[in-house]
């Protein structure tokens, strides 16, 4: 699929790894999850897909407690899911997903991101449809191989397993999310170094240096807005 997820996974993680954004945006993602249903996630597919993306980023447990003991109580705080499609620099494209209790801060933020860097708002559907929902599992210490035998055992379906740096990568329709990783957890594996529900451009695109740079500020100034819980896009950025 030509996506380094490692590659762009490390990145992200190397950006939020000395500031409390990216636990702060769990907390939230985690108690909107809850309150979708029970805040059990046995009982709640939603919470457990964001639960082991959790795992994935480390985030504390007392963060994810505090989240779902809220989600249980009284409060009455609620957040919009809001998407945002948009172009940056040379005609990339930009999807935004946020969670927010105040809409018209959240759209004035994104707006002025795109207007100050290169880029500009879209209406709903002009970018999304070039890009597909998928699920990314991945498993460290697997070739892409054995990920595949594993999961032709369990009979279960996958769009595509590539290898990258000791870690099999396994990308699926979302409604596989659980069964792949049932697959791989019956296989005795219980750690996943990617766990996502993400969506994928279909191609990619490579921009100028100077775009890039001014393309990767926008991206920036997107993911520290304080709703904006994801932020997908078509550009390669290598390795």
């Amino acid at each position: 699929m030509g996506r380094k997820w490692n590659n762009i996974k490390e990145k992200k993680a190397s950006k939020d790894a000395n500031t409390s954004r990216v636990y702060a945006k769990f907390g939230i993602e985690i108690y909107v999850a809850a309150r979708k249903g029970e805040p059990d996630p046995e009982a709640n597919r939603a919470l457990k897909v964001v639960l082991e993306r959790a795992k994935t980023y480390n985030v504390p447990r007392a963060i994810i407690d505090r989240a779902l003991e809220k989600a249980k109580g009284a409060s009455d705080e609620n957040y919009v899911e809001l998407r945002y499609e948009g172009f940056g620099p040379n005609g990339s494209m930009v999807i935004v997903d946020a969670l927010t209790n105040n809409v018209n801060r959240t759209a004035a933020d994104v707006r002025s991101a795109f207007n100050k860097n290169g880029g500009n708002m879209g209406v709903n559907g002009s970018v999304s449809y070039m890009f597909d929902d998928t699920a990314v599992i991945g498993v460290n210490g697997k070739s892409a191989d054995e990920a595949i035998e594993i999961l032709l055992e369990a009979d279960v379906d996958a769009r595509d397993v590539i290898e990258e740096e000791d870690t099999a990568i396994v990308y699926a329709d979302p409604d596989q999310f659980h069964a792949v990783q049932e697959a791989f957890k019956n296989a005795g594996i219980t750690e996943f170094t990617v766990a996502e529900l993400t969506m994928l451009p279909q191609t990619y695109v490579e921009l100028p240096a100077e775009s890039l740079a001014q393309f990767e500020k926008l991206i920036d100034t997107l993911e520290d807005l304080e709703d904006v819980q994801q932020v997908y896009h078509n550009v390669e950025f290598g390795d």
